[in-house]
């Protein structure tokens, strides 16, 4: 167990429990068709995602256009994305293997744990997301992107969700696939376990997470034993 005395798990949304890579990719796609560039792979979009929607379309942005987009460009990319992502964002999203078994476990084995998400992503679509495979049963508060002045890996958001629920910084864990979640844990002082399935594997191990999980099935005896 990474924590003696656990009473919240946070846990990140894309990369973590969901893998959405496909239709955040389509949909990034889809804008850079509609102004006129050529789609970028899957593979290269999923280092971009972790910081947020409007740092998702800047950085593709920046990988086709031979100049620096201007300010009103980003500004529409990011509306066109959005709008295409709303109609777009469960066609091929999944929940990982594992997610719900565990979750699950987590919930009837250590009933005094509660559970939170906190994401980038703007928090309509995260909600919606969770509501529509299952998910939102487990969580007590689902934060996103715009539900604070600053994201992650400012703290800010992980601070609030420990007032909530009532814990200190070493009754809590992140779980999370991305630097953004081992940089936002180590801010607030807490542990995390980095998701080595998840989007950018290569970047976490990088930053350093307190404990790996090869999947989802693994937090059980991470967190609870």
């Amino acid at each position: 167990m990474v924590c003696s005395d656990l009473r919240l798990v946070v846990f990140d949304l894309d990369g973590t429990l969901i893998d959405s890579r496909r239709d955040l990719a389509n949909s990034v796609n889809a804008t850079l068709r509609h102004l006129g560039w050529k789609d970028l792979s899957d593979e290269v979009i999923a280092t971009y995602i972790g910081d947020g929607a409007s740092m998702l379309v800047r950085r593709a942005l920046a990988h086709v256009a031979d100049i620096p987009p201007l300010e009103e460009q980003e500004t529409y990319a990011l509306e066109f994305f959005l709008d295409y992502y709303r109609e777009h964002k469960l066609d091929f999203t999944h929940v990982y293997e594992g997610v719900v078994e565990s979750l699950r476990a987590i919930h009837e084995h250590a009933p005094q744990v509660k559970m939170a998400v906190l994401t980038n992503k703007p928090v309509r679509p995260s909600r919606q997301i969770c509501d529509a495979l299952g998910l939102s049963e487990f969580f007590f508060q689902n934060y996103g992107g715009d539900s604070f002045v600053t994201k992650k890996p400012n703290p800010e958001g992980l601070f609030t969700l420990m007032r909530e629920a009532g814990v200190s910084a070493s009754q809590t864990v992140m779980v999370g696939d991305s630097k953004v979640d081992v940089a936002t844990a180590q801010n607030a002082g807490v542990v995390c376990v980095g998701c080595s399935y998840g989007l950018s594997p290569d970047s976490l191990l990088a930053a350093g997470p307190d404990v790996m999980a090869a999947s989802a099935s693994e937090w059980t005896g991470l967190l609870v034993g």
